[in-house]
């Protein structure tokens, strides 16, 4: 009694979080989802502009794709830090600060003449970037009274589906019009503006939480095992995984540190990221474990459907973007009801099981399209996703930070977006293995029908001969065409055969994590206080 009585006396004394209003309401809510939006559409944006980057630094396509792993590494290493940076330096400086630096790193990445500067000012972009995503969250719920804390996950939920969409028609414009290091330029005027906006309009919460020591072991533990590990999975399906020594090393680095990580963060007395607050919440574990299916799904269905359209239907980057983009505009315009929707009573648990359900129809359809498919075959199916989104990211985000309090609401928000990452990561790496896995599978059992008696093998084969003759090849090379060509078209059903696997196999995920959400427990009247959340 005694303890909360001066628990109570203590929280009388701390000076009252005031909620901004009116124009300044409006500008920062702007200005945070900006931020975020620019950090995950350059997540995507480079993506379509690495084989200009290719043959204009003179590097390999392996080497190239170091300015997208740099990134994510960066990305994933900087996103569970943001609550304990953001206390030790203060949270508007730390936000003004991430601005700069992912705009002053984006000029360097333009102006890089050889592979590895880029890459070295990518990973700089990165630790930027991967800071605006929590740390903008943080603002908007300050910025929102709690009552309203369900129209500001809406509001984020848009930037967070908009930009990763965006990214990929932006980059394949710019390319396509201007050069390669245009995908980086773009961000200059936008960071400028932005850092200008947070300087003039964001205040310093009036609770401030001291870092009174730095958790320099924790640090450097986080950093080198989710480093490894995420280096792991952007290079181990290329490098035929444990085939590899280094690999191997990577992957024992990533267990010890990561286990070690745990251990010391549990024990110690401030740590930089406060994994007790998974006992203080009933359903933070949960909707991480959500959160990761989720980027899973995410990331791993727009890493697949790109390339399918691209490699096998013959779509442009432009192209891939617009037939993606109605389905983020979707998402977009059903996040702000539907944020204020929960807020207003309506079960989390209930809309997720609805997104979900629509997600696993969505890759499902997906699994079923055909060679012959062209955009408006899609325009449907990708609409399903964008219904599905909306109603899956305002839940699990809210589902995150159910219950929690002041500080503990950014440490939920932090490992929350960290997931989400670690999710696609893996997403993007087990599908890729998956992918080539089942192409060698498909093409055995497609050739082991291919056989010289085979009427229809014959007769095609034939036919192929024939038209090349009459174009005056000779019988020899029109029979060496005929067969290439017969290969050509094994390939590409293997490959064809192997995406739809890809799709459906992330439709069965997400079925199987269906119940889960019905172990989900939300006390009737719960709240969650984040007028000191960072």
């Amino acid at each position: 009694m005694k303890k909360e009585k001066t628990i109570a006396a203590v929280a009388a004394a701390l000076p009252e979080h005031s909620y901004e209003s009116g124009f300044r309401k409006m500008i920062i809510t702007a200005t945070v989802i900006i931020s975020a939006m620019l950090e995950l559409i350059d997540t995507t944006i480079v993506n379509v502009a690495l084989n200009h980057i290719s043959g204009n630094l003179g590097a390999s396509i392996e080497d190239v794709s170091w300015v997208v792993t740099s990134y994510a590494i960066a990305n994933v290493i900087i996103i569970p830090l943001s609550g304990f940076l953001g206390n030790l330096l203060g949270r508007r400086l730390y936000f003004i600060s991430s601005i700069l630096i992912f705009t002053a790193a984006s000029l360097l990445c333009g102006m890089a003449d050889n592979i590895w500067m880029l890459v070295i000012f990518r990973f700089l972009q990165g630790i930027g970037g991967g800071a605006l995503l929590p740390t903008s969250q943080a603002i908007l719920y300050e910025t929102f009274r709690p009552e309203e804390r369900g129209a500001a996950t809406g509001i984020f939920s848009m930037g967070l589906v908009l930009g990763p969409t965006i990214g990929p028609l932006l980059g394949g414009y710019l390319v396509d019009n201007f050069a390669w290091e245009w995908c980086f330029f773009v961000n200059i005027p936008v960071g400028i503006l932005a850092a200008w906006s947070a300087y003039t309009f964001i205040r310093e919460p009036k609770v401030k939480h001291v870092v009174e020591k730095i958790d320099w072991t924790g640090i450097g533990l986080l950093s080198v095992g989710i480093g490894s590990l995420q280096f792991i999975l952007e290079r181990g399906e290329s490098k035929d995984w444990f085939e590899t020594p280094y690999i191997t090393w990577f992957t024992i680095i990533a267990v010890v540190t990561l286990a070690a990580f745990v251990w010391w963060e549990l024990h110690y007395e401030h740590p930089a990221v406060d994994l007790s607050v998974l006992a203080r919440s009933n359903t933070l574990a949960i909707a991480a474990m959500l959160t990761f299916v989720v980027g899973y799904g995410l990331y791993g269905s727009l890493f697949v459907f790109p390339v399918f359209v691209q490699r096998l239907l013959g779509f442009t980057a432009l192209l891939t973007g617009l037939v993606l983009f109605p389905s983020a505009l979707v998402t977009a315009f059903l996040s702000l009801p539907l944020g204020i929707a929960v807020q207003k009573g309506v079960s989390p648990k209930k809309l997720m099981i609805f997104g979900m359900s629509m997600f696993m129809i969505f890759c499902w359809e997906l699994g079923q399209q055909t060679l012959q498919s062209g955009a408006a075959n899609f325009f449907w199916v990708l609409l399903l996703r964008g219904v599905a989104l909306s109603f899956i990211f305002i839940p699990v985000t809210m589902l995150a930070v159910s219950g929690l309090h002041g500080r503990d609401v950014g440490q939920a928000t932090g490992l929350n977006n960290m997931v989400r990452q670690l999710g696609g990561s893996f997403g993007i790496a087990i599908t890729n293995t998956f992918i080539s896995q089942r192409v060698q599978v498909h093409r055995s059992e497609m050739l082991s029908h291919l056989s010289p008696y085979d009427q229809a093998v014959t007769g095609r084969l034939d036919a192929i001969q024939q038209a090349l003759q009459s174009r005056a090849f000779s019988p020899v090379e029109a029979q060496q065409a005929a067969l290439k060509a017969l290969e050509g078209t094994v390939t590409v059903q293997s490959y064809h055969l192997a995406y739809m696997d890809a799709f459906k196999l992330i439709a069965l995920l997400f079925l199987l994590c269906i119940p889960l959400l019905f172990l989900i427990k939300i006390k009737k009247g719960e709240q969650t206080d984040i007028s000191s959340a960072h």
